[in-house]
């Protein structure tokens, strides 16, 4: 018999519940933890983890019996694993948390980033898509910051004109309001997991008080 759990989120904000995934996220922010690549990038994967573990809730279930050493227990497994997505580079440490919770799930990548133009506009470039076929399947997309929410509206929208995706699922650290409102406006179907939303931004799109570059932290600066 299929067992559906009742939880569903349309928008759902780790920081807004008590749990260790606070202290994740106050230390992606603190700018003498950041100095350390590592914890950051292991602070953004169990963030990424504890996300997928509510986001977990919300998908269907099956009962299966298990041969144990003793005997046979009945569970309740996955009907379908999601297809897990992320746009490069700075995704890829969240990305690897919620591939720790769906480990048996295949990934698409997405090349996708910000040119900046004269005057400080800028425009959202798309270079890159690897991907298994979507179609009918619940994906996870993974991006760290939620900032003007432009370039994932945008990769979302190419993947659903190449798919029919069934679910979309949007994994982010930290969102700016901005951001949120723009993505909840352009992919109405959307559900939302995010670590933390904070209200501002800068002339330059930089979620305040944010974090700063989540892929220069990650990884080093680049060029």
């Amino acid at each position: 018999m299929q067992k559906t759990n009742k939880i569903s989120s349309k928008l759902y904000v780790l920081a807004e519940n008590p749990s260790i995934g606070n202290t994740y996220i106050a230390e992606i922010r603190d700018v003498e933890i950041q100095t350390d690549r590592l914890r950051f990038r292991r602070n953004l994967e169990r963030i990424g983890e504890c996300l997928a573990f509510e986001l977990s809730k919300t998908l269907k279930y099956i009962s299966k019996s298990i041969q144990t050493p003793l005997g046979i227990a009945d569970c309740n497994v996955l009907e379908e694993q999601p297809v897990l997505g992320t746009i490069l580079r700075a995704g890829l440490p969240l990305h690897q948390g919620v591939m720790n919770v769906f480990d048996r799930s295949s990934s698409c990548f997405i090349g996708a980033y910000r040119k900046v133009n004269k005057g400080g506009a800028f425009s959202i470039q798309m270079d890159y898509v690897t991907s298994p076929d979507l179609n009918g399947k619940t994906l996870i997309l993974c991006d760290p910051m939620l900032a003007t929410g432009q370039s994932l509206v945008l990769t979302c929208k190419d993947l659903k004109s190449r798919f029919k995706v069934k679910e979309l699922h949007i994994i982010s650290a930290i969102a700016s309001t901005e951001g949120v409102e723009h993505v909840k406006a352009n992919l109405p179907e959307a559900h939302l997991w995010i670590g933390a939303i904070d209200n501002e931004m800068t002339s330059k799109s930089y979620i305040v008080p944010g974090l700063g570059d989540a892929g220069d932290l990650a990884f080093g600066e680049k060029l």
